[in-house]
């Protein structure tokens, strides 16, 4: 089969999708487009998310030519699918005429903002045509299309992240230092996730804010969208089994030292008693680790987090001394500490304040985050959404549609066909725009990355996604107008129309 992992292309969506194409009216155009609800976890002072991950989906999933024998499987698996084992509908001649006729190749036309763009809830960020005879096939791909989510609330988050960090970067870390933000936030969670899709994916939306990554299969799709140029970077260390397998915890250290002293290497200590570790190893081990002359990183494992944190600066100050910078922080000799202990974003500004509150400049510590980073979100995070926008009936008329159910008035969706545009007055954060309604000259950032088939779109380098993030981060708004004015008075008006025809009854007719 030409699908991934052994599937046929048209199995590629949920189930009620193969039903939907004989139930749309007929048409000559429908649009959907593809939305975030909410700002991260229905943040309302900072909302600001980063799109990233469609050119994953659009490679693997629909950037493909389906075949006669994708449709042939199908076919077979679709006769027993119905309840009670009998054969659910699918547009079977539909998709046999586009492998015939359009070499395989789904026939929709896909818009979308650049990856890396920073966006806020109800920007337009994915926008799909279909014509036709295919227009009942306009959110066939939505399935596919919507696990953008998960790259995207990634990379939000890690962005997040980041900007915790950065104050209290800003706050105590000397100017020629603060390149080492770019280390503070290290992906420990490869074996968290339920798949090596998902941590290479995810793992590479951590990497568009943060260089650390113990995640190798992440670091590695990431410098192959980078045109082969690094990534990522990590450093040795100890596992616990590595320390036990020694009858000396001392020792342990010590071998550590010998094999990677001359560089930076992490050294787990909570094996046993992660207080009596420090006040006894690491002053036994002090002359040897000073000769190879690395940089030491204390990781604790188990404990109160802050408290830990805390522990182990205090140790190494003690053992290898510290200097003071030019904003009064300690900053150890050749050693820090790492916390990857359930590491959460609210936890990190916890510690960040304890850390300053101690004497200790930011730059002493590193995180690492793994579940918290790329387990422990869903689609609700954000709330990503794709909804039927506009549809141009096979009689010609026209009709801007939208959602918007009486008790869910989160769900509420945009009607029309969209542009998306830089606003000036907001720093250039984008704004949402009707079709043919933006300001004179302004381009469109919804761009064309795919027409019924391949159309020569040249996706941006990882780095250029990554500098594209960190340019419009920092600069945006914590939160915008994201819907201009006059899309919004289109809203209340298409609103408006349709609540008259629920009113008096026409709507159910």
């Amino acid at each position: 089969m030409s699908g991934p992992f052994g599937l046929p292309m048209p199995l590629l969506t949920d189930s009620y999708k193969a039903s939907h194409a004989a139930l749309f009216p007929a048409a000559q155009e429908a649009t959907a487009y593809a939305e975030f609800r909410q700002g991260y976890d229905g943040d309302t002072e900072d909302q600001r998310i980063v799109f990233y991950g469609l050119r994953y989906v659009m490679e693997t999933y629909v950037a493909r030519q389906w075949t006669q024998a994708d449709v042939d499987e199908a076919a077979a698996f679709f006769s027993t699918h119905n309840a009670g084992h009998t054969a659910y509908p699918f547009p079977e001649q539909l998709f046999r005429k586009f492998v015939r006729e359009n070499g395989g190749y789904f026939p929709v036309r896909i818009a979308a903002v650049a990856e890396g763009s920073v966006v806020y809830p109800h920007t337009p960020v994915i926008q799909i045509t279909a014509r036709g005879e295919y227009a009942g096939l306009v959110t066939y791909l939505e399935t596919v299309l919507l696990m953008t989510w998960y790259p995207s609330t990634v990379a939000t988050l890690a962005r997040r992240a980041w900007t915790r960090i950065a104050r209290a970067y800003a706050a105590s870390v000397d100017e020629g230092a603060q390149g080492t933000l770019a280390t503070r936030l290290h992906d420990f969670g490869f074996r968290a996730c339920t798949c090596v899709e998902q941590a290479m994916v995810g793992g590479a939306a951590h990497l568009l804010t943060f260089a650390g990554s113990d995640t190798l299969g992440a670091a590695h799709f990431a410098q192959r969208l980078n045109g082969g140029r690094a990534v990522a970077t990590s450093i040795p260390a100890t596992e616990h089994s590595v320390v036990t397998a020694y009858a000396s915890e001392r020792r342990a250290v010590l071998r550590v030292i010998d094999a990677y002293g001359a560089g930076a290497y992490a050294c787990v200590m909570d094996s046993y008693d992660y207080a009596q570790a420090l006040a006894r190893v690491l002053p036994a081990v002090a002359a040897r680790k000073l000769e190879r002359g690395g940089v030491l990183v204390i990781r604790p494992d188990s404990g109160d987090q802050t408290e830990a944190v805390l522990q182990g600066l205090r140790a190494a100050d003690r053992v290898f001394g510290s200097t003071v910078n030019a904003k009064g922080f300690k900053v150890l000799r050749g050693a820090g500490v790492i916390q990857g202990d359930g590491v959460t974003p609210a936890t990190l500004d916890a510690m960040l304040d304890a850390v300053m509150a101690a004497g200790f400049s930011a730059e002493c510590v590193a995180f690492g985050m793994g579940g918290g980073l790329l387990q422990k979100l869903n689609r609700d995070t954000l709330a990503m959404a794709v909804k039927l926008s506009a549809i141009t009936y096979a009689d010609g008329s026209a009709r801007d549609v939208m959602k918007f159910p009486k008790h869910g008035s989160a769900k509420t969706s945009l009607p029309g066909r969209f542009a998306v545009h830089a606003d000036a007055a907001q720093a250039g954060a984008p704004v949402a725009f009707r079709a043919g309604h933006a300001p004179p000259g302004a381009a469109d950032l919804l761009q064309t990355v795919y027409d019924c088939g391949p159309t020569g779109f040249v996706w941006d380098a990882f780095d250029q996604v990554a500098a594209r993030l960190a340019d419009q981060w920092p600069r945006f708004p914590r939160a915008a107008r994201a819907v201009s004015a006059d899309l919004l008075d289109h809203q209340r008006r298409v609103h408006a129309a349709q609540q008259q025809r629920v009113d008096d009854g026409t709507a159910f007719a």
